[in-house]
């Protein structure tokens, strides 16, 4: 018998193969940690996106074999001390690449054609406001890529598809028809901007109050990455004196914002709670094929090539 701890919810699909296996006991964590008598014997832990694998948790777990998180980046999940400990780390690379990949162009048609603000202005009964109303296309626009990624490469060719030139930024050139360009022309040249890169020390605070003051006044930014990428004090205040014209993102700059956060109640900010990754498709094929993955690994079987992060680690 494998004992496997969630710490959050997961799909009911991928719950259910969980519960229906013999071989396997699931506990929870979802009100909290269960006894240590129970962290000694676990073999798996799954997570999603805020449930932390940290040290204390992997120390707390001596027998711990996996690792899990049901998505693609693993922010919550210390892999430099699970590798050390021979943990692997399973997660589902790609996964999530379209759902994200049209968020960020949906966001970027709502900033752009100030769909946001039409859309209130009927509800409230406020017809008139169609004499002063501003918008453009995303036609014929420059869109700046800042990782060119799975997600990304799709923001690519939806955003082609939509008339727009594409160009990127990323450490090396890829084999793709865009055109790589330095980071500092991406930011002078570029219509829109989206983000799709990792955080970490190099890109934290990348878009920053320097950054920031070498875009277009009509610019705008999508950030469907992580929120760090971007310096939020310098943000809100190119938003305040117009250095930028719009900023839409699915990802918080310090989890969780206060209800009266500068940013998140901006006009010219649109913010969803992450949730591109939660369209029902998605999120039940990352949630399954995780718990796929971990339940071969529990039973030295295969598992899906590439879902094991740290291989090259252990």
């Amino acid at each position: 018998m494998k004992n496997v701890l969630l710490l959050e919810t997961i799909a009911d699909e991928a719950n259910q193969l969980l519960t229906e296996a013999e071989d396997i006991k699931v506990y929870t964590a979802f009100a909290g940690l269960p006894p240590a008598e129970v962290l000694g014997n676990i073999d798996a832990v799954i997570t999603r996106g805020l449930g932390q694998v940290n040290l204390q948790l992997l120390d707390a777990c001596p027998n711990l074999q996996v690792a899990a998180r049901c998505g693609v980046g693993l922010d919550n999940v210390n892999v430099s001390y699970a590798s050390q400990s021979k943990i692997k780390v399973v997660n589902a690379p790609g996964s999530n690449a379209s759902t994200v990949a049209e968020h960020a162009i949906a966001l970027m048609l709502m900033l752009q054609r100030n769909l946001y603000q039409a859309l209130n202005d009927v509800k409230s009964g406020n017809w008139a406001a169609r004499s002063a109303f501003q918008s453009d296309e995303v036609g014929e626009k420059t869109l700046g890529i800042l990782g060119l990624g799975n997600i990304g490469l799709k923001v690519a060719k939806i955003a082609e598809a939509l008339g727009m030139r594409v160009i990127y930024w990323a450490k090396s050139p890829k084999e793709v028809s865009y055109q790589h360009v330095s980071k500092e022309e991406l930011l002078a040249t570029a219509d829109i901007i989206s983000i799709h890169l990792p955080l970490n020390a190099e890109t934290e605070n990348l878009i920053n109050t320097e950054a920031l003051a070498s875009v277009k006044p009509s610019c705008i930014i999508i950030n469907t990455a992580r929120g760090q990428i971007v310096n939020k004090a310098a943000l809100v205040d190119a938003l305040n004196t117009g250095r930028l014209a719009g900023y839409g993102a699915d990802v918080p700059t310090s989890p969780p914002p206060a209800s009266d956060d500068p940013l998140i109640a901006h006009p010219k900010a649109l913010i969803t709670a992450h949730v591109s990754s939660l369209s029902a498709t998605t999120y039940r094929n990352m949630c399954v094929s995780t718990v796929n993955n971990v339940l071969a690994i529990l039973r030295e079987q295969a598992p899906q090539p590439g879902c094991i992060f740290n291989l090259k680690d252990l």
